[in-house]
């Protein structure tokens, strides 16, 4: 009995060791309302056995109450959880589901096809490392279709797989398939989106999802899930791009103090010189601490070299001021610190966004206050025409120049996505109102932060923010 259990607990073990070093990928669905999204979803859960009996059975129960396809069970509905969804047949919210095959780990984000749900699916985008874009065959390319390419595009997704659905209402006809193709190929250069797969599919029946469809025999590409499956994301990693936002400072007697965060990026040895952002201070790597690799038996484990996407733990040989909310880099290659943004920002609040407001700008582990000084122009993102406009309301985009009231470390987002992109906090109601991605540098300076305030009237704008929070003062 004990040599069983023992066996047992072995192959858990292999088992998940064997899930620890796999490729995670993650990608999201997008396209028009009814372009079949969910359903595709539902599909390759499906065909790849990924779904367990208790929820088959659910979603047989739920097909015969909402389900829109006859006697079969709506594939929609093993993704579509609010009961607002199933009633309505669409997808509000940005739902996650999580499936393994033998190579490679995933994380799908069903994101809604609604207009009106644009921040949902910039939401699901901004982690994205592959798109899959549903074209209905009988449609070819909407509105919403150029909406969620340009949302895809300035996400900085590189991969696009253009899943044209629905093949089996148009008899499966190739010349179909190349026209929707050629159309959104041209609408992939315009935008530039640098790698694009087309795939004649079926979700409702299953063709080209998981298994090659005996119906379109012209067609001689991967299925779906098979070209998920072997797709290269790989991106070359830099060393001297090193990026660690400290998280944590570890401080658990007089003897040690070390800095703890995730490598955002590059790589880093014991002996490097290092800078502490945006303070400009420089020091050596002392010792790197993994904590993985510590055990009863060896309780000073410590490593050579840690790279990305790495938790660990830095020590310095000097006794330089470093917080939480601070950037170590490499000392040779120092990126722009500025409080002076170019940024694109994504509102997402019902309440709009008017310039010269204080907002909290969450970037990786540091906050800092600050306001966008200027609307550069709004793009309309069906048409991609710039606008002028004076406020943002929701689910508009548009180019802003951000201060902030000290400055940061300012990563484009096309060259680092953790450390190029922020988070938009309402200091009152602390609601998450809008998402951005670093630009560049602005070369404008303002006035605003460059200007040396007294004592008498920092200690008044410290009291008005303390006692006053509605008058919604800028801290200076």
């Amino acid at each position: 009995m004990k040599e069983n259990r023992g066996i047992l607990l072995m192959d858990i073990i292999n088992y998940l060791k064997e899930h620890e070093n796999k490729d995670m990928l993650r990608f999201l669905t997008c396209g028009s309302v009814d372009d079949g999204k969910s359903t595709l979803i539902g599909r390759m859960l499906y065909d790849s056995k990924m779904i367990f009996d208790d929820q088959l059975a659910a979603a047989e129960g739920e097909s015969k109450k909402y389900g829109t396809t006859g006697e079969k069970i709506d594939m929609a509905l093993l993704v579509d959880g609010l009961q607002s969804e199933r009633e309505q047949g669409i997808t509000i919210d940005v739902a996650y589901r999580f499936f393994a095959t033998e190579n490679r780990k995933f994380i799908i984000a069903d994101t809604p096809g609604h207009e009106q749900y644009t921040r949902n699916m910039v939401t699901g985008a901004s982690t994205a490392d592959v798109a899959i874009i549903l074209i209905d065959a009988r449609k070819g390319i909407l509105t919403q279709t150029r909406r969620h390419s340009f949302i895809v595009n300035l996400l900085g997704i590189e991969h696009v797989i253009v899943a044209i659905n629905k093949m089996d209402l148009v008899d499966f006809s190739e010349e179909v398939y190349k026209k929707i193709s050629q159309a959104y190929g041209e609408l992939a250069n315009e935008l530039g989106i640098k790698s694009t797969y087309y795939i004649p599919v079926s979700a409702l029946n299953g063709d080209n999802v998981v298994d090659p469809s005996q119906k379109t025999p012209w067609y001689q590409g991967e299925t779906l899930l098979g070209l998920l499956d072997t797709m290269d994301i790989s991106k070359e990693q830099k060393a001297e791009d090193f990026r660690f936002p400290v998280q944590y400072v570890n401080r658990p007697n007089l003897d040690f103090r070390g800095f703890c965060g995730t490598i955002a990026a590059g790589s880093v040895k014991v002996g490097d010189e290092i800078t502490v952002l945006p303070s400009g201070k420089s020091t050596k790597v002392k010792s790197i601490i993994n904590a993985g690799d510590i055990t009863e038996a060896n309780r000073e484990a410590t490593i050579q070299e840690a790279y990305a996407p790495m938790a660990v733990t830095l020590t310095t040989e000097d006794e330089v001021d470093i917080s939480r909310g601070d950037m170590l880099v490499h000392t040779e290659s120092l990126p722009a610190v500025s409080n002076n943004l170019k940024v694109m920002l994504v509102w997402m609040d019902e309440k709009p966004m008017t310039p010269g407001k204080s907002y909290d700008i969450k970037r990786a582990t540091s906050v800092v206050s600050g306001s966008f000084e200027h609307i550069n122009y709004k793009v309309d993102v069906n048409t991609y025409e710039r606008e002028e406009v004076t406020t943002l309301e929701l689910n508009d985009i548009a180019s802003c120049r951000m201060v902030l009231t000290r400055p940061m470390a300012a990563d484009a987002y096309t060259d680092n996505r953790l450390t190029g992109s922020f988070i938009v906090v309402d200091r009152i109601t602390n609601n998450t109102v809008g998402a951005g991605m670093i630009v560049s540098v602005s070369r404008r300076n303002t006035e605003t932060i460059t200007k040396e305030y007294s004592d008498a009237e920092k200690e008044l704008n410290a009291y008005v923010r303390k006692h006053f929070p509605e008058w919604d003062c800028k801290a200076i």
